[in-house]
């Protein structure tokens, strides 16, 4: 039954892709906090820039990981998505991981049918039917790869529906879906798979909540948007 109605989910927003960006035409901002074991760490943010058909969305993620004192992982990433209409035109991110340079180059290809990369761990071509890999983006529930916004590599995946919910955060409690999403080649390595957990309100269109462990148990969770 569920993955008939995940089957159901995924047809109706096939038939509404090409109005997806017009989802986010009512957003200016969106917050997230990011937990690690109960205990905020830092942020994610994103911002929306309209101008008739064309779209910037702006990401800003920073986040400090200590033990005794110690900083034992720290990330900071800046990224800038461009759409013209549904359309993904580019994408560029810088990112500094545990003092390494990470980045990605990405523009849709002249012809418009792939996506040319550059980054830090891939460089070729991709499909289109790849959605950057953001959290602010509800199309990575309905896609069958993604693209890493930190490295550019591409990575397969399976999403599977849970249920119906309701969830509290910040004292309001919201119906949303659960998904899982996880890798679709579990013989990579673990510290590399996809494996989150993701609330989606269908109202408002929006990922409210994210959790998956790795060095400890963490979640993004949304505290305002506008």
């Amino acid at each position: 039954m569920k993955k008939f109605l995940f089957f159901i989910f995924l047809l109706t927003c096939s038939f509404n892709s090409s109005a997806h960006m017009a989802h986010y035409n009512k957003f200016n901002k969106i917050e997230m906090e990011i937990f690690r074991d109960g205990e905020v760490i830092g942020y994610n943010y994103y911002f929306f820039k309209k101008d008739k058909d064309n779209t910037t969305v702006t990401n800003q993620l920073k986040f400090t990981v200590k033990l005794f004192g110690a900083t034992v992982f720290e990330v900071e990433s800046f990224g800038e998505e461009n759409y013209i209409k549904d359309k993904l035109i580019s994408f560029n991110s810088k990112t500094r991981q545990n003092k390494k340079d990470k980045y990605v180059q990405l523009k849709l290809s002249e012809k418009g049918n792939e996506y040319d990369i550059k980054g830090s761990s891939y460089t070729g071509s991709a499909s289109i039917d790849n959605v950057v890999g953001n959290w602010w983006n509800h199309k990575i529930l309905q896609t069958n790869s993604q693209i890493s916004p930190i490295s550019g590599s591409i990575k397969e995946q399976i999403v599977t529906f849970i249920g119906k919910e309701q969830i509290e955060l910040y004292g309001k409690t919201h119906e949303v879906e659960h998904f899982k999403l996880t890798s679709k080649d579990m013989s990579i390595p673990k510290d590399k798979r996809l494996n989150f957990d993701i609330w989606f309100d269908k109202k408002n269109a929006l990922i409210l909540k994210v959790a998956y462990s790795r060095m400890g148990n963490w979640e993004y969770r949304v505290k305002k948007f506008e």
